[in-house]
């Protein structure tokens, strides 16, 4: 009895089961579905009248019966269980949600096509390499480097900048261990004169999953030394004025020191950005510099003064000594500012020799001899000169009065004045048969005295006699140029002479020569 009671009961479930199969049947099926991590999604899975075990299945492992999916907290069966309703809500997508999935009736022995649900994974946020700020130094290139990781399927990249994308950027990727993700790497190269500093570069990286992509931004800043500008106010001003300098800078980074210089001399006593001096004429001439210093380095610039000064001089004359018939040649040079006018003239002589620095005196002779002077003129500002002396080599020169005077009986002084370059070597007195040098012999006394202007020979008389108004007298000089000879006659001196003790011979303006007048000092005869 009991083994027919089991076999009828095993009919009964075969016979149930037939029945349930032949009545079962899916009325909702999952399809493929791509969904963006994080986002919910629901698999559906209808079996009207199905009153059986429903099972789901995820890449092959069951997830759990009927409505119990406790070992999967973001999983859900939701639906009317009335109406044979078993879809599968995810809450909340995850990357090992990107699998396949089946719902199975298991009574009934029939399963949906399997469904395939894509997962897909924005990017993180990309990152450049060194933003929020990417500095450098102007004039070299700019690298930057943007990467977004964690992307399902990997994420483009692009640059943009003032709307315009960026061409020539290197695209890379890389497969993480998940095996799904991918990290990718953008680099792009612009060169110096393609960027500028305060620039705003921005890095887009998209995907399936923000299709509208996610940016990162980065502000270029370009360091540079400083730019600098000097300026002077007034830009033409007088010497013993205020001039003002101003150093204006343009650095970044910013300026960390000012250093002044005037000539290649450090201004100490003065580091900021403005510089005030009493300007003299050294400022035409020597330059006044503005460093600049940053951390990059420093940048210097310098500026004359437009100075209006009077002559001052530059190479000074000197006084010269030459032979007879040879060349002088003077060198005279003046600054001043405006353009100045040089004027050489000899003294006491109105007349223009040369109006170049350089005065040359061709085969001078013994009459050219004197002082010469080098004037500078800067228009309405000032003048300046200065005075040399040009010595000519050559034969002694004698200029004395041809008759000078004496009192008979008392004694008397006739005097012979020698111009001489060189020195004269020899001064000699004769009269008659008698050569005097220097000296007493007799009643005659020969005495020689130098001045500045020559040299002075006297021949002194004691107790005139009346043949000494009859005796010619001869003064000869002699140098390694030659000789002069000068004949020199006593005339007795009246008693109507204002001056019993002194005559002049010859005055300072009396010009006396045998050849040439020329003009000669003073020359006396004294009487005792």
């Amino acid at each position: 009895m009991v083994l027919i009671w089991q076999i009828k009961f095993c009919i009964g479930i075969f016979l149930l089961n037939l029945s349930i199969k032949k009545f079962a049947v899916f009325t909702q099926q999952p399809t493929d579905l791509v969904v963006v991590s994080g986002q919910p999604v629901t698999l559906p899975c209808s079996i009207p009248g199905y009153h059986g075990m429903v099972l789901w299945l995820r890449d092959g492992m069951a997830l759990g019966v009927n409505r119990d999916l406790s070992g999967y907290p973001r999983y859900d069966i939701v639906g009317d269980h009335s109406k044979g309703e078993y879809h599968l809500l995810i809450q909340r997508t995850e990357m090992q949600d990107d699998a396949s999935f089946e719902c199975q009736a298991i009574q009934a022995a029939i399963r949906t096509r399997p469904a395939r649900l894509t997962v897909l994974v924005p990017p993180d946020d990309p990152v450049i390499v060194g933003a929020p700020v990417v500095s450098l130094r102007a004039g070299d290139p700019l690298n930057l480097t943007c990467h977004a990781d964690n992307a399902k399927p990997a994420a483009s990249i692009i640059w943009i900048r003032n709307g315009q994308v960026l061409n020539g950027a290197i695209y890379s990727k890389t497969l993480l261990r998940d095996g799904r993700r991918e990290s990718t790497v953008s680099t792009l190269y612009l060169s110096a004169s393609n960027i500028e500093t305060g620039q705003r570069i921005t890095c887009r990286a998209s995907n399936k999953a923000v299709p509208n992509g996610k940016d990162a931004t980065v502000t270029i800043d370009i360091q540079h030394l400083p730019l600098v500008n000097l300026s002077v106010e007034p830009q033409h001003i007088l010497e013993g004025n205020l001039v003002k300098f101003h150093c204006s800078a343009k650095a970044n980074p910013p300026v960390i020191h000012y250093r002044w210089a005037k000539g290649g001399n450090i201004i100490r006593e003065v580091s900021g950005d403005t510089y005030e001096a009493i300007v003299d004429h050294s400022f035409f001439t020597e330059p006044v510099s503005c460093d600049v210093t940053n951390a990059l380095g420093n940048t210097n610039i310098s500026r004359n003064v437009d100075v209006y000064f009077g002559p001052r001089m530059a190479a000074e004359p000197q006084s010269l000594q030459v032979d007879q018939g040879s060349d002088a040649i003077f060198n005279c040079a003046w600054t001043g500012n405006p353009s100045l006018t040089i004027v050489w003239m000899k003294r006491g002589s109105g007349v223009v020799l040369s109006n170049e620095k350089i005065l040359t005196l061709k085969a001078v002779r013994q009459e050219d001899a004197g002082k010469y002077v080098c004037r500078a003129v800067v228009p309405q500002v000032g003048v300046g000169e200065k005075e040399v002396s040009l010595t000519v080599n050559g034969p002694p020169t004698i200029s004395s009065t041809q008759t000078q005077q004496a009192l008979y009986g008392e004694k008397g002084q006739i005097k012979c004045f020698i111009r001489s370059t060189p020195p004269p070597d020899r001064i000699a007195w004769s009269w008659k048969e008698t050569v005097l040098e220097s000296g007493t012999s007799g009643r005659y006394t020969v005495e020689t005295v130098s001045t500045e202007e020559g040299v002075i020979s006297t021949l002194t008389m004691s107790n005139i006699v009346p043949a000494d108004f009859q005796t010619i007298y001869n003064c000869t000089a002699w140098n390694s140029f030659g000789s002069d000879t000068e004949i020199i006659r006593l005339k007795e001196q009246g008693t109507q002479t204002a001056f019993p003790w002194a005559f002049t011979l010859i005055s300072e303006t009396a010009q006396f020569n045998k050849s040439t007048p020329t003009a000669y000092g003073p020359i006396y005869i004294f009487f005792t």
